[in-house]
């Protein structure tokens, strides 16, 4: 007797067994079928996902900022600013500027002409929390470099590992200091640097071509002068068909000396702070009262918005609003952020 009730439980169990794997061998492919195509649209959507030229948010290769001599002589030489994402350009001695150019997951060969360090562009470097590459210093740059804890790649110390001079051009041995992508990131391995970051960006980029034609305050901006001195003026006009600005500096295309092609800014950033020279300085170096806050213009695609920025620290980044309070967003492309000394005439039309 129980071993027919055990027979009967096998024979249950079995019959159920078989139906399961019907059951899948039936539905299966169905299923299947109905997962990739599931999956398919997923994949399809990741595809469609549109990304930033600019920049790789995926990326966290830290920055690197590099000084870039700006005299007359050396604008003619100057290589490789076309593959900086940002661009700053201040004030130093003699009513010159100079620019520092920032550079990520770029593999640029010929970058320059290298010049020394002014301490106010080390704020700058730390608000992006890049390496810093320049050819000397002054005195309080020097300073800071150490009080500041800089990871910084110099040509006074290993010009002949790091950087080149060219010395086909003609001009003054000093503005012939040249480096490389390839050649900083060899420097960064060898001094120890660390290589990535955590840290954002500086601006928040938009993927979709913004409209500021509705923004508060919003005026046209195809033409756009900002003097720095009696000797210095970087201005801008407006490609329409670009849809970027033509940068020159006094009157004359600011081009690169490899490209032969005038270097162009799809963002500007400007705004005015109030510089003084250091005291007892023989060589008329200055200050900059950068640590603060004020207002200035974002400008883009032919228009110019008002903005605000605040600085609260040398290390602290810089914000950027709206009139309204609302965080700044960028279009997506190359930025030049121009901080003009206060009285500077700004014109925009």
């Amino acid at each position: 007797m129980k071993k027919r009730k055990k027979l009967k439980r096998t024979i249950l169990f079995s019959t159920i067994g078989i139906l399961l794997l019907v059951g899948l061998i039936v539905t299966f492919p169905t299923f299947y079928k109905q997962f990739k195509e599931e999956n398919k649209e997923t994949e399809s959507v990741k595809e469609e996902t549109p990304k930033l030229k600019i920049l790789d948010l995926n990326s966290n290769a830290r920055p690197i900022a590099v000084m870039i001599n700006n005299i007359g002589v050396a604008r003619e030489v100057q290589s490789g600013l076309q593959d900086a994402y940002l661009v700053y350009e201040m004030i130093v001695e003699g009513g010159l500027t100079r620019l520092m150019a920032i550079y990520k997951d770029a593999d640029t060969a010929r970058i320059g002409s290298i010049r020394s360090s002014r301490h106010y562009y080390l704020d700058y470097a730390l608000e992006n929390d890049a390496i810093y590459v320049h050819w000397g210093y002054s005195e309080y740059a020097m300073n800071d470099i150490t009080k500041l804890h800089i990871n910084n790649v110099n040509g006074l110390v290993y010009g002949n590992k790091y950087f080149w001079k060219d010395n086909t051009l003609k001009v003054a041995t000093e503005h012939r200091a040249f480096t490389s992508m390839d050649l900083i990131q060899q420097g960064m391995e060898k001094l120890g640097y660390r290589s990535t970051t955590d840290e954002k960006p500086l601006l928040n980029y938009s993927v979709e071509e913004l409209d500021l034609s509705e923004l508060e305050g919003v005026i046209p901006a195809y033409n756009v002068s900002i003097k720095y001195s009696g000797s210095m003026t970087s201005s801008y006009v407006y490609d329409t068909d670009a849809k970027n600005y033509k940068r020159s500096v006094n009157g004359k295309a600011h081009t690169d000396y490899v490209t032969k092609e005038q270097y162009t800014a799809k963002n500007i950033i400007t705004y005015q702070v109030k510089n003084t020279t250091i005291l007892g300085d023989v060589k008329g170096r200055q200050n900059l009262d950068n640590i603060g806050s004020g207002t200035g213009y974002y400008i883009s695609d032919g228009y110019a918005v008002p903005i605000t920025w605040s600085k609260t620290s040398r290390s602290a980044k810089t914000i950027y609003k709206l009139k309204n309070g609302a965080e700044l967003k960028v279009n997506d492309g190359n930025t030049y952020i121009q901080i003009q000394p206060v009285g500077g005439t700004l014109s925009i039309s």
